[in-house]
């Protein structure tokens, strides 16, 4: 099978999960990166063996057939618009962009040119959500009746070097973490048909508790707590918490809750972890992890091992550039993600319901003979690394 020529723009934190996990995946292969600190460019192109160029040099190459648009949220139209007029296929870490009406013009550039545009996250393509999704197509516990989702935390100053756009418009919690709940939940339920939200902050600025800017105060310009209730197309009630202004608590990731049974999902940001269910009159009791490709750790963090398979998504979508038809994380799941948590912060604002103008079908499940289907056949078995 031919590769897709992958080039990625953008050389900061993420570039180095992407540079890592690809090599995983048929059909796609990195062979340049730029970004418009040099230096970083070319410290990449170093230790992963591949070109440094600058961007317009990289969008400008005939040999690059995909851009990975890993810049900062703020950018991400900009780039993905240049790279479809210079006629790449495009896929933009989340959040895809900042609004319903950027997408929709990537949208139409796309189409016009006969492109395909692509989004993470791809997480809910892992083992443990999409066995999650098997059990209840299968009617495990039920017709879905209600969910509940909190990602909290005290925030990203306490790690990122650089936490400053975090705070600022086009960061929060909601932009920043919501697209893998939110992603999750269209993928076990469906689209959603209206929101509404309260959303603050605890603070007008964050003091930077990581080097080399610890002590340095920066301001807060986005809400940082968020309390949203999204009604599904399907009928469904969730209910989402995003907060980076909380210091501890015993919210669970994800709770389904369907009308014989309930189910507790690990964090969406991650392809693992341990699915519960419960039935009627029944304890909750762990699943038995199905053999899924997905759910084999193959990585090491903080001592525990986890499983990655970021870029799954962007194989997915070079299979679907080369033989045709849909692909799991495309442009319409990703702006009616965008169009979700856009329009949480909007009803923060004013009070009001919002009823969404876009919708999207539920992504094809990807059980293990389709997963591993996108891994090279020497990947059947990954090894372990320290992330």
């Amino acid at each position: 099978m031919t590769d897709l020529n992958i080039g990625i723009i953008g050389a900061g934190n993420i570039s180095k999960t992407y540079f890592e996990m690809s090599p995983l995946f048929d059909g796609i292969k990195v062979v340049a990166v730029a970004d418009l600190n040099a230096e970083a460019a070319a410290r990449a192109a170093e230790t992963y063996g591949v070109r440094a160029l600058t961007t317009d040099a990289l969008l400008a190459d005939p040999q690059v057939d995909l851009i990975v648009n890993l810049t900062i949220p703020a950018a991400h139209f900009e780039v993905a618009r240049a790279a479809l007029l210079a006629g790449k296929h495009v896929y933009s870490e989340k959040p895809f962009v900042l609004s319903v009406e950027q997408g929709r013009e990537l949208q139409a550039i796309a189409s016009e040119k006969g492109l395909r545009v692509g989004s993470a996250p791809d997480t809910f393509l892992g083992g443990a959500h999409q066995q999650a999704r098997a059990l209840l197509d299968a009617g495990e516990i039920g017709p879905v009746h209600s969910a509940t989702a909190h990602v909290m935390s005290a925030g990203m100053e306490h790690w990122h070097p650089n936490p400053d756009f975090f705070f600022l418009p086009g960061g929060g919690p909601i932009l920043d973490l919501g697209p893998y709940y939110i992603a999750a939940f269209v993928n076990l339920l469906g689209p959603v048909a209206r929101v509404t939200a309260l959303t603050g902050m605890a603070s007008a600025e964050r003091v930077i508790r990581s080097e080399p800017r610890a002590g340095e105060r920066i301001p807060v310009k986005t809400p940082t707590t968020i309390h949203a209730l999204l009604q599904f197309a399907s009928g469904a009630m969730v209910t989402l918490g995003a907060s980076w202004d909380v210091h501890g608590h015993r919210h669970g990731n994800m709770e389904v809750y369907g009308a014989e049974g309930s189910m507790i999902l690990p964090d969406p940001n991650f392809f693992g972890g341990p699915v519960e269910v419960s039935h009627r009159g029944e304890a909750l009791a762990p699943v038995t992890t199905w053999d899924h490709p997905f759910a084999v750790p193959n990585e090491t963090a903080n001592g525990v091992a986890r499983a990655n398979y970021r870029a799954a998504g962007l194989a997915d979508m070079a299979r679907a550039i080369r033989e045709g038809g849909d692909f799991r994380c495309d442009q319409s799941r990703a702006l009616h993600v965008i169009e979700v948590m856009t329009s949480i912060l909007q009803a923060g604002e004013t009070g009001e319901w919002i009823t969404l103008t876009t919708t999207c079908t539920r992504p094809e499940a990807l059980g293990p003979d389709a997963a591993q289907a996108l891994l090279r056949a020497e990947e059947a078995a990954p090894a372990a690394r320290t992330a």
